[in-house]
């Protein structure tokens, strides 16, 4: 009998979320990095010459900005094979793609 050995069990991660936790919509990303951490500012950005408001701020680790990146990776590849591809304009400018009349 030829028997596949059995993949290794994910622990299973509870996460706690605060009462008061608040969710922010961002359209903007600023990503830095030094030899130790990589920062991740998200922010909104709305028409009118206003600056860019920072909604959070995020530190990792490089491994955990890896780790991150492929998780990412593989929610959008599965979110694609459900929902159709993402599609990314191209020719315009972010602030024409932001800022445009909607489409009818």
């Amino acid at each position: 009998m030829n028997e596949q050995p059995k993949a290794p069990q994910q622990p299973q991660l509870t996460l706690k979320l605060p009462d008061d936790l608040q969710a922010a919509y961002v359209n903007l990303a600023r990503i830095t990095h030094s030899p130790s951490e990589i920062v991740m500012d998200f922010a909104l950005i709305l028409p009118g010459g206003q600056p860019a408001e920072v909604q959070s701020r995020v530190l990792m680790s490089p491994l955990s900005a890896k780790l991150f990146y492929n998780a990412l990776g593989d929610n959008l590849a599965k979110y694609e094979a459900k929902f159709g591809p993402i599609q990314i304009p191209g020719g315009t400018s972010l602030a024409e793609h932001l800022f445009r009349p909607p489409q009818k």
